[in-house]
């Protein structure tokens, strides 16, 4: 039996359903149907038992895939203590990254890593959306805010202040705001994560905060679009340091009320397993790390953040 079939079986069995587990391993439903066809024609008894509305384990399946997951765990530590002691960069990476942050600024990063490592290779889903790590086929992810669930693995990239911005256009038309308050007469960009747009934007200046509800007239799920209508003069917008840093040092955004910072946020780099922190990811760890630490320098030596963001 091949451990790829086995892999797949253990997939099924999580999901208890055949399309799920294909999905989350990027393959066709046909492909892992023969794959649970070959292990149980080895075994000589079924695993499965498959309806046309449900399918469940067989009593076969339930003494045998619990043996079956410690049995390939076991396989993937060795495998990974010889990688560790050689140290060697290689595999596959399914990486989940924002869209903006991901299409603009770490892509090239990640080219850069794989001219110096040939033997990786990369699947990148890029979503604005919470990462699923049982449905979406991705083993890590690169995400804004530190990790919901106690159970992942996650390493600290960055601080990331949040940054109010519009376009020298924008000002030229509406004028720049210079406290929260008169925000209300300026067009908010919105962020949407589901049912939820990002519409109240709170502000601090030393130990007084402000929080305004704003309105305006365009709401997205992809922060890249938020950040292309700011910069097209459509209104005012907060946004990563990050995703706007060559906005900003270039001229295409304005920094807005510097003295009210809005909440701040971080970079992380989240796992659900122990298991899948390689070489490679501790390698992308810390590329990623150095990388964000030199776009934060630029900003703060441009006078646009201060120096304890890089604390």
């Amino acid at each position: 039996m091949l451990i790829e079939d086995l892999n797949i079986i253990v997939k099924v069995a999580e999901f208890r359903s055949i399309t799920a587990a294909a999905a989350s391993l990027d393959m066709r439903t046909a492909t892992a149907s023969a794959a649970i066809k070959r292990v149980e024609a080895a075994l000589g008894m079924p695993l499965f038992i498959r309806t046309t509305r449900q399918l469940r384990l067989s009593s076969e399946g339930e003494r045998y895939i619990p043996n079956l997951e410690k049995a390939l765990l076991m396989l993937e530590l060795a495998k990974q203590n010889v990688k560790d002691d050689l140290d060697v960069v290689d595999g596959e990476m399914r990486l989940g990254i924002s869209s903006d942050l991901g299409r603009n600024v770490v892509i090239p990063w990640l080219d850069e890593l794989m001219a110096a490592h040939q033997k990786l290779t990369l699947k990148v889903h890029l979503t604005d959306s919470n990462i699923d790590f049982y449905r979406d086929p991705v083993d890590i992810a690169l995400r804004y805010g530190s990790p919901a669930d106690s159970n992942f693995y996650g390493f600290k990239i960055c601080n990331v202040p949040r940054i109010l911005c519009a376009s020298p256009e924008y000002i030229d038309r509406v004028g720049k705001p210079e406290h929260p308050q008169e925000l209300a007469t300026h067009n908010g960009l919105f962020y949407q994560l589901h049912d939820l747009v990002h519409d109240v934007w709170q502000f601090s200046a030393g130990e007084h905060n402000v929080k305004i509800k704003m309105t305006g007239d365009r709401v997205s799920n992809d922060g890249e679009l938020v950040r292309r209508w700011c910069v097209a003069g459509h209104g005012v917008a907060t946004k990563s340091s990050l995703d706007v840093c060559d906005d900003l040092l270039s001229g295409r955004l304005l920094s807005l009320m510097p003295e009210f910072t809005p909440t701040a946020t971080e970079l992380w780099l989240i796992c659900p397993s122990r298991q899948l922190i390689t070489p490679a990811v501790r390698l992308l760890r810390d590329s990623l790390q150095a990388k964000c630490n030199q776009r934060l320098r630029k900003l703060v030596d441009a006078g646009l953040l201060t120096e304890d963001v890089l604390k």
